[in-house]
């Protein structure tokens, strides 16, 4: 078990309707980049400790290529087997991973492409407390707000006590047999990894992330999203 690897996997086959715009999302530009450049640098910045990286396009994408113009380079794959679902691309990734040579105890980190925010000292953190872990686990963030439950007319029926609520987040980072096991069993309804591993009744381990690491998913999160970029340049520099 100490031996096993580590690789990324990042879905990138969605469209993202819910951000507008005239292509997908991911491939939409942030502080002159497009956000799943963004998303492959955090991770390149750890290429030792990672046995291959992967993004999973659709067949039929065109636009990858634009977006991505060095990607692959070494180590790195690019795997043109994306679902109609974000399970059914993961699923299909995993199995394209486990034909290049990934063993069902080697790791996977699974990272949203829209989540372009994510840090190497994030990835690492999660990298470190799930490592040793049985199960595996996921970036998360305590929920700060007051939650509410709403009613069929958009009133507030109920309260929910926040104090054991959390925001997942990704890196989601499993046994790649575990998860791909477990996510032909759940299905396509699931939407993150986690609540695959879930519903085979394994309790994944939470991390603490950080509210920076949010995923662009409306118009106004491109604005904020790339002000945090520009931020960081500027701090950089």
């Amino acid at each position: 078990m100490s031996s096993s690897r580590l690789f990324v996997l990042i879905p990138c086959a969605g469209f993202g309707h819910r951000a507008g715009g005239a292509q997908p999302k991911q491939y939409q530009r942030l502080a002159g980049t497009s956000m799943v450049a963004h998303t492959v640098e955090a991770f390149r910045a750890l290429a030792s400790r990672f046995a291959g990286l992967a993004v999973v396009v659709s067949p039929d994408d065109r636009d990858v290529q634009a977006a991505l113009p060095r990607f692959p380079a070494t180590g790195e794959f690019l795997l043109q087997v994306g679902g109609v679902t974000r399970a059914a691309t993961v699923r299909n990734g995993l199995a394209a991973l486990r034909q290049r040579g990934a063993g069902a105890h080697d790791w996977v980190l699974v990272h949203d492409a829209a989540r372009c925010l994510v840090t190497s000292s994030q990835i690492e953190a999660l990298i470190a407390a799930c490592e040793h872990d049985a199960v595996g686990g996921l970036l998360a963030h305590r929920l700060a707000d007051t939650l509410k439950v709403s009613s069929g007319d958009s009133r507030v029926s109920q309260t929910l006590p926040r104090a054991d609520k959390w925001l997942a987040q990704t890196p989601q980072m499993f046994r790649i047999g575990m998860l791909l096991d477990a996510l032909e069993r759940a299905g396509d309804a699931v939407t993150d990894e986690a609540g695959a591993i879930e519903a085979v009744g394994l309790s994944p381990l939470l991390v603490p992330g950080s509210a920076q690491n949010f995923k662009v998913t409306f118009p106004e999160d491109f604005a904020l999203a790339e002000a945090v970029l520009l931020g960081r340049k500027k701090a950089a520099a």
